[in-house]
C-alpha cells in the first residue's frame, strides 16, 4: 500500500522535504513506516523519537494501523502558535466549513492578515452572557533560553491546516460542553509577525465572569498543547531557529 507522508516545521527541514510517498507492506502501522522513514532519511531519525504522528488528521500511536491512501503527518513539537488554511485578506474566518453543535461555523480561524479582537467579541456576545474574557498572545522582542538573552526579528508561523483547524474546534466544543452556556471564538496568524504583533487571539463568553476566565485559560492552554501549529523565531542576524526545538 501507498501513504502519503507530510512533514512541519524541523521535520521538514531535516527531512529536506514537505510531502512524498511510501509504499509499505499491508498490515503496516505507524511504528513500520518510523522505521522505514529512519532507514531511507538518516537525516531525519535523530527527530523520530521527539516526534508525534498524525493519521487522516487525528493524533496516533505507533500501533496505529495504516490503509492505502493514508495521510500520515510528522508533528514536531507545538508552539501554540498555512498550509491548507487560506486567508480572506482581512483577518475574517476562512477554511473548514463544519459548524460547532448550536453555533456559527466561523467562530474558529486561521489567517495570515492582523488579527481583530473587536472581530471575536462579535462573535461570542449575546443577551443572556454575563461576561466576556479574552485572551491576546503577542510576538516577543526578546526570550530568554538556558540564561541566554535572544533577540527576535520576526516569527514565522506555519500550520497543518486542516488539523489545525479541527483540534481549534475540539477545544472550542469541550469548553463549551464543560462550562454551560459558554460561547468560545479562537484565531491564529500564519506566516511572519514582527514583535507586539498578535499571533493568537481567544475570546469567550458565558453567563458569569468566573466561567468564562476559566474557559479561556483552559482554550489557550490546551491550544499549546495539541494544535499543530509552530513557530521559528528569526534573529537579526538572520539566524533562524525553530521553537521549541525537537
Amino acid at each position: 500500500m501507498t501513504v502519503t507522508v507530510l512533514a512541519f516545521g524541523a521535520a521538514a527541514e531535516a527531512a529536506g522535504r514537505r510531502a512524498w510517498t511510501v509504499d509499505l507492506p499491508e498490515g503496516a502501522r505507524v511504528a513500520d513506516l518510523l522505521r522505514e522513514l529512519a532507514r531511507r532519511l538518516p537525516s531525519l531519525a535523530p527527530l523520530l523519537p521527539s516526534l508525534a504522528v498524525a493519521v487522516d488528521e487525528e493524533y496516533a500511536g505507533a500501533s496505529t494501523p495504516l490503509h492505502e491512501g493514508a495521510e500520515v503527518a510528522l508533528i514536531p513539537p507545538v508552539s501554540g502558535g498555512s498550509g491548507g488554511s487560506g486567508s480572506s485578506g482581512s483577518g475574517e474566518p476562512v477554511g473548514d466549513s463544519a459548524e460547532l453543535p448550536g453555533s456559527a461555523a466561523d467562530r474558529v480561524w486561521l489567517t495570515e492578515e492582523p488579527l481583530s479582537l473587536d472581530a471575536l467579541i462579535a462573535r461570542v456576545a449575546h443577551a443572556d452572557a454575563g461576561a466576556v474574557a479574552t485572551f491576546t498572545g503577542t510576538v516577543r522582542a526578546r526570550t530568554r533560553r538556558g540564561g541566554e538573552v535572544r533577540e527576535t526579528a520576526e516569527l514565522f508561523y506555519e500550520a497543518y491546516g486542516p488539523m489545525a483547524l479541527k483540534e481549534m474546534r475540539r477545544i472550542a466544543r469541550e469548553a463549551e460542553a464543560r462550562w454551560p452556556g459558554a460561547r468560545v471564538a479562537m484565531a491564529h496568524r500564519t506566516g511572519r509577525l514582527r514583535p507586539g504583533e498578535a499571533s493568537v487571539m481567544i475570546a469567550v463568553s458565558a453567563p458569569h465572569r468566573a466561567g468564562a476566565f476559566e474557559a479561556c485559560r483552559f482554550c489557550i492552554d490546551t491550544l499549546k498543547q495539541t494544535v499543530p501549529i509552530w513557530k521559528k523565531d528569526i534573529r537579526p542576524d538572520g539566524t533562524e531557529e525553530w521553537s521549541p526545538r525537537p
